[in-house]
């Protein structure tokens, strides 16, 4: 018999929402392990003791981390999803008759906010998670991506007729005149540049978006050049836990935000009684601030250089005298330290260079030197961190941290983007896009501490040197001291001598 469904709703019902949540709950168990009763005393700095009460500064954070977990951009989004879920209502502390707040609120909050607020809820997090012995600290894997401003391409204007306007304006302030109307600028005769336009170099100190100065011209290879921020991302290595976040300007390149980078990794970690040991990054990070950094900070790098960065051997009929400090060329003549020089991308060059009277009746002299009549190399100050850089990238432990890498740090942005709301920032501002950042980095550990690491990673052996487990080292020398023992009695039941295999055993045991 056909069955058919007769709803009609009740007068008087008695609900309590806890008992409609499973226990396997993804929210549920969030609840259950994460406090965040500290901000109460971190914000009470932004608020009176009089007026209209604000929104629960908890249940602020715990919005933020339902837009991150439910990949959801938008402040009404996530007012309207949290509305219809019973388990995002019971890990936000609402019932099913409360209004939530006003989409609005969660605006003027998060600029409210200052970046320690989030910065503090990200540490409590992380430490989470190094207690639940997910994070090792040693080795961390950095990389960045870009993420799309809350900026149209269509809003660039030139830098120099907006200084004008603002000259302009301030004369008119001046004279309490208003601007006659044939005076104002049309939008339509604004600058619309081609979407698929390649971005030079000085492009960002040419033009802007008014509503959005911190944003900046970027292009990928193959993609569209649209205003973006840059991402800095450092994550550990044993389990794909971040450790630190960060916006940066998206022209700014790679290298010369690695030592502030490293700066809060290891603050992050040195609160929690760990140290940095290596650190693996792409090419793009590069350079003479980082390698410095590295250098100054005793922390073993993994970074491919550049090309034209591997050696000094480059320099076709000169060889480098390293006790010296010099160059000697192919006429027996030297090439002597004669000053350091800063660049334009601050980097500093150690001058080396003949003299006039050398290179005066030299018979290359019309090939080989400038017009001023000497020959003249430029050294970065961290050439020999290059070098060194390059060997140790040659060797079976670079090519394995390469590989470490790639598998660790890049499928992290890549979750980031795709899937914890990070692929567009919907605020305006550099600071604003960093807290975005931060409260997306936050919402894929919180993935991590809740639902464990997942079986394929644990089982994961990592092959770089330093990994292997005290076990598997026990296990080896058992092994071979049984063989030693197998092949003494099997020599003596023979009476034959095995000096060779028995010696060979014994030097194989000894560093065990």
């Amino acid at each position: 018999m056909q069955g058919k469904k007769d709803y009609q709703e009740k007068l008087f019902i008695r609900f309590q929402l806890s008992d409609y949540i499973p226990a396997d709950n993804f929210y549920r168990r969030l609840k259950s392990i994460l406090d965040l009763n500290f901000v109460y005393d971190t914000t009470s700095k932004y608020y009176g003791t009089e007026g209209q009460k604000s929104i629960d500064p908890v249940v602020f954070f715990r919005l933020m981390l339902v837009g991150y977990l439910e990949n959801l951009n938008s402040d009404r989004r996530i007012i309207a999803t949290s509305r219809m879920r019973m388990d995002i209502l019971y890990f936000i502390g609402y019932d099913l008759d409360e209004e939530l707040p006003w989409h609005s609120t969660l605006s003027r909050t998060r600029q409210l906010y200052g970046e320690e607020e989030f910065t503090a809820v990200f540490k409590q997090v992380l430490k989470k998670c190094i207690d639940a012995g997910l994070v090792a600290g040693k080795r961390q894997a950095i990389d960045s991506a870009f993420v799309k401003a809350n900026a149209a391409m269509s809003s660039l204007v030139e830098r120099e007729i907006m200084n004008d306007a603002a000259t302009y304006g301030k004369q008119l302030d001046d004279h309490n005149d208003e601007a006659p109307a044939g005076d104002i600028p049309d939008e339509n005769t604004k600058p619309k540049p081609r979407k698929n336009a390649k971005v030079d170099k000085k492009a960002n100190s040419k033009r802007y978006s008014p509503s959005d100065p911190d944003a900046r011209l970027s292009v990928k290879p193959g993609k569209t050049t649209r205003l973006n921020y840059s991402a800095h991302v450092s994550v550990d290595t044993q389990n794909h836990v971040i450790t630190h976040i960060q916006a940066f300007h998206a022209d700014k390149g790679d290298a010369p935000c690695l030592p502030e980078i490293l700066t809060h990794v290891a603050g992050n970690l040195k609160d929690n009684g760990m140290e940095i040991e290596d650190v693996l990054a792409d090419t793009g990070y590069s350079g003479e601030a980082a390698l410095l950094f590295l250098a100054g900070n005793r922390i073993k790098g993994f970074i491919p250089n550049r090309p034209g960065c591997q050696s000094r051997e480059s320099r076709q009929g000169f060889s480098y005298d390293g006790e010296q400090d010099r160059y000697v060329c192919p006429e027996g003549k030297y090439l002597t330290f004669h000053n350091f020089k800063k660049a334009e991308n601050d980097n500093t060059h150690k001058i080396y260079r003949t003299s006039v009277k050398d290179c005066r009746d030299c018979p290359l002299k019309s090939t080989c030197t400038n017009l001023q009549g000497f020959k003249v190399f430029k050294d970065s100050v961290a050439k020999d961190l290059y070098i060194e850089m390059h060997e140790r990238m040659q060797t079976r432990q670079g090519s394995k941290a390469r590989k470490v890498r790639q598998s660790t740090v890049e499928p992290v942005l890549g979750t980031l983007i795709n899937f914890t709301g990070m692929k567009q920032v919907n605020t305006k501002g550099l600071e604003l896009a960093n807290k975005c950042m931060i409260m997306a980095a936050i919402a894929y550990n919180l993935k991590k501490l809740v639902n464990g690491i997942p079986a394929k990673i644990r089982r994961r052996k990592r092959k770089l040197p330093g990994n292997h487990s005290d076990a598997l080292i026990n296990t080896l020398s058992a092994c071979l001291l049984k063989i030693a023992n197998i092949l003494t009695a099997f020599s003596i039941a023979c009476k034959s001598k095995w000096p060779n295999n028995l010696l060979l055993c014994n030097l194989i045991i000894q560093p065990f």
